[in-house]
């Protein structure tokens, strides 16, 4: 029998819904969606407790609306992720990983209706928790969804997988004297507007003493690496 090495007992991904794209861009590359779940399958089979969020903006962005009401644009952009979700969830089950979607906003028996406790006992069973319909609310991200659920769970860490490597001091797709930083603290990141999660997520994670783990996911080795400890992304923690 293997015996695996790893950091962190329970953990909480966050994705974005541009990842469940792939290369088309927009709506689900269920290609894409198994690859990405293949990895998530090995950390569940080493022992790890996963619960999932995701983003939807393979599908829409509220805050891109335009003249909508930011309430309705919002509730629809929680759709997306539930439909996100749902994707997850049959790509692990096909996998062989038992799964569940559990929303925050009541739509039976699409999704189980989200209840703490309840997610809590289903990770301790083994089962990938999939967190869909962000807060149940309007006005919040995903990222904020990431650090309550972590919270109410108590995760060990929020593993935020990008499309960037770690946290710079400014855009590394714009400069070539992007500086990366290996570990951060959560009150650095609020006091330089560091673009690691926005600042209601991050100030949740500093106030519950929640690690974040930004890293890579264009090689998705490396939710292996972050579980085991191995120096990748950067490490926002106090």
């Amino acid at each position: 029998m293997a015996v695996y090495v790893f950091m962190y007992k329970r953990i909480l991904l966050k994705l974005s819904g541009e990842v469940l794209a792939g290369a088309q861009g927009h709506g689900i590359d269920f290609d894409m969606v198994t690859n990405v779940c293949t990895y998530v399958k090995r950390v569940s089979e080493m022992g790890v407790q996963v619960g999932l969020v995701v983003g939807g903006g393979n599908f829409w962005r509220g805050r891109s609306s335009g003249t909508m009401n930011r309430t309705r644009a919002d509730n629809m952009g929680m759709l997306a992720t539930v439909m996100n979700s749902l994707a997850l969830c049959e790509a692990l089950e096909q996998l062989g990983v038992k799964a569940r979607v559990m929303s925050s906003v009541a739509m039976q028996p699409i999704a189980e209706q989200y209840v703490a406790r309840d997610a809590v006992k289903h990770l301790e069973a083994g089962e990938v928790v999939i967190f869909g319909c962000g807060t149940g609310c309007p006005f919040f991200s995903t990222d904020t969804t990431a650090a309550l659920r972590a919270a109410e769970i108590e995760a060990d860490v929020i593993f935020k997988a990008t499309n960037v490597d770690g946290v710079y001091d400014k855009d590394p797709n714009k400069f070539a004297d992007a500086v990366k930083y290996d570990v951060l603290s959560h009150s650095e990141v609020l006091a330089k507007g560091l673009k690691v999660m926005d600042s209601t997520a991050a100030s949740l994670c500093r106030d519950n003493g929640i690690a974040i783990l930004v890293f890579n996911l264009e090689d998705p080795e490396n939710i292996i690496r972050a579980v085991k400890g191995e120096n990748i992304g950067t490490l926002v923690k106090e």
